[in-house]
């Protein structure tokens, strides 16, 4: 059975990546076509030509006018995806039509839908409002993972592994040391872990993003939305600054939010979307250079260590046993969700009433 969950919005590509320029991307199995038309509208269709699969996406493929021309025989779609035209006749089969997508750009993220499309629902499209508020300050950049998906939202639902993996990156001792909460909405298909060090060193992320010296109250507050996003809510302030005040104001601290948009390649690889944005340093070039050069260091900690960690779960033999303890249960409860949701083929409900995480949940 396929581990992919096919009624689902997944991140295709970042709105920047998709132009006049033909453009694919593997999802979920699928070749699928990006472009936009002259009126800036993104289309999504099947990367293979209806005629003998030649690649949409490969020169001399190219478009002319809204039109998208196939660069081996000269089959001819318009941006619904119905071939106008084939070349030696002027009948076009009416069965000569590209498999296309529902799509919607949020968020500067480009969605596509993979499963039926009476289903595509944009409501229930998750938000990462960061990434292109006026607020904030975002970095990002996308990895390839020769790993399955599931390993990924194992690694950032567990991170306990930044006080080995990403020492002097990220990690401190009291990371691992913290224990965590964990909070479950089955219905909404959203686990939420929460880790609150009241005490900890400053990694050099933080110390040389906001200029904080000596020790830090550190707040980690992951909520992930199965199967396909994940933010992580990140609060820094000196250690002993009040709490947030009951209004949302925060002014002691600095906010981070991390969000991954998980997308299945194939059954073994992954798109790894990642973004750092901030409620600091908004117009500081060198602070936007840092985050991005370490959180790229850190995600490439972790793509080393799930690729090889692909490979040996690739080899073992069925039914390999594995321990879990009390900081895999925000993994697990995403292990379940995502099975649930495989079994039965139907997306999460949009999460509406669903108590807000904990800590900096949205832009104030």
């Amino acid at each position: 059975m396929s581990s992919f969950v096919r009624n689902q919005w997944y991140v295709a590509a970042y709105g920047s990546e998709v132009g006049r320029e033909l453009f694919s991307r593997t999802v979920c199995g699928e070749p699928v076509l990006l472009w936009r038309t002259e009126d800036g509208a993104v289309t999504a269709m099947s990367d293979r030509c209806v005629h003998r699969r030649f690649p949409l996406s490969q020169q001399p493929s190219h478009l002319d006018g809204d039109r998208l021309v196939c660069g081996y025989h000269g089959f001819t779609y318009g941006a619904d995806g119905v071939c106008v035209a084939v070349p030696g006749q002027r009948r076009v089969p009416r069965s000569a039509r590209l498999a296309s997508y529902p799509v919607a750009e949020s968020d500067s993220f480009v969605w596509v839908w993979i499963g039926d499309r009476e289903r595509a629902d944009e409501k229930l499209i998750p938000r990462a409002p960061w990434l292109d508020h006026p607020g904030y300050a975002t970095v990002r950049g996308l990895e390839p993972l020769a790993a399955r998906y599931g390993l990924l939202v194992d690694n950032l639902l567990d991170l306990s592994h930044e006080t080995y993996l990403h020492g002097g990156y990220i990690g401190t001792p009291e990371v691992a040391d913290t224990p965590i909460t964990t909070e479950v909405d089955e219905t909404a298909g959203v686990v939420r872990v929460s880790r609150h060090m009241d005490d900890a060193a400053c990694p050099p992320f933080y110390a040389r993003s906001t200029g904080i010296e000596g020790r830090i109250t550190r707040w980690q507050d992951i909520e992930y939305h199965a199967p396909c996003l994940y933010l992580l809510h990140s609060r820094i302030a000196p250690a002993g600054s009040p709490p947030p005040a009951a209004d949302g104001s925060d002014p002691d601290a600095f906010h981070v939010e991390v969000v991954y948009a998980i997308t299945p390649e194939t059954e073994s690889s992954t798109h790894d979307f990642w973004a750092v944005a901030r409620d600091f340093a908004l117009d500081d070039e060198e602070v936007g250079a840092f985050l991005h050069e370490n959180n790229r260091t850190v995600v490439l900690q972790d793509v080393v260590a799930l690729d090889v960690l692909e490979r040996a779960v690739a080899a073992e033999r069925d039914h390999y046993q594995e321990l879990s303890i009390n900081i895999d249960t925000g993994g697990l409860a995403a292990r379940r969700i995502l099975a649930r949701l495989r079994a039965e083929g139907e997306p999460p409900a949009d999460g509406e009433g669903v108590r807000a995480a904990a800590g900096n949940g949205a832009p104030r």
